[in-house]
């Protein structure tokens, strides 16, 4: 004799249509479909996207920085502890680095739809970050420019608390950037007020 199938209840009522399967009952309940995962090229190429963007935010500030590090920058008083300019260039270049790659984690998380928060703050405050260089080198006011960074200073820990509750490891990648401005920000108060 064939073996008889016993289905389970709720088996029953789906098979009898009375129930939906779980995944359209989910749909049902207004949860938005899956997204379809993104593929390996445009992850490379957002990644390549979050990684010049930061970059030519350096680019842009560094197109300020030329005309007066070796001259008006030089003529400054400055404290004892100023590190040489042959410095800046490498620590922000990882810097520029780790913030590129903090932010192409939360975008592949789902990009400005999911995250539109944390990742317009990051562009906010990769301007102010560009803006910087401009007030303090172009147009040579270091203590507007202070004000600038103290402004930066608090977008970045907004940005790091933001990307920490979204992807712990982008956080975590943007707490060197937080400290590196932290000691900028120390640093331009003090030419500031040696040259007031």
């Amino acid at each position: 004799m064939p073996s008889r199938i016993t289905l389970l209840p709720q088996e029953a009522q789906i098979a009898g249509g009375q129930l939906s399967p779980p995944s359209t009952r989910k749909q049902e309940a207004g949860r938005e479909p899956l997204q379809p995962a993104m593929t390996g090229t445009r992850y490379l190429g957002g990644l390549l996207i979050w990684i010049g963007l930061c970059f030519g935010a350096g680019l842009f500030g560094s197109l300020f920085t030329a005309h007066s590090v070796d001259t008006w920058y030089l003529s400054l008083n400055k404290p004892t502890w100023t590190p040489p300019n042959s410095v800046f260039a490498p620590v922000w270049s990882l810097l520029y680095l780790l913030m590129g790659l903090a932010a192409w984690l939360v975008w592949r998380q789902g990009g400005f739809r999911t995250h539109p928060t944390p990742l317009y703050l990051f562009l906010l405050q990769l301007s102010l970050n560009a803006a910087w260089s401009l007030v303090f080198f172009r147009l040579r006011l270091p203590g507007a420019a202070f004000a600038e960074i103290l402004a930066l200073w608090a977008l970045i820990l907004a940005v790091l608390m933001a990307f920490w509750r979204a992807v712990p490891l982008a956080g975590a990648l943007l707490v060197p950037y937080l400290l590196w401005v932290t000691f900028a920000s120390a640093l331009n108060f003090a030419i500031w007020r040696l040259n007031s």
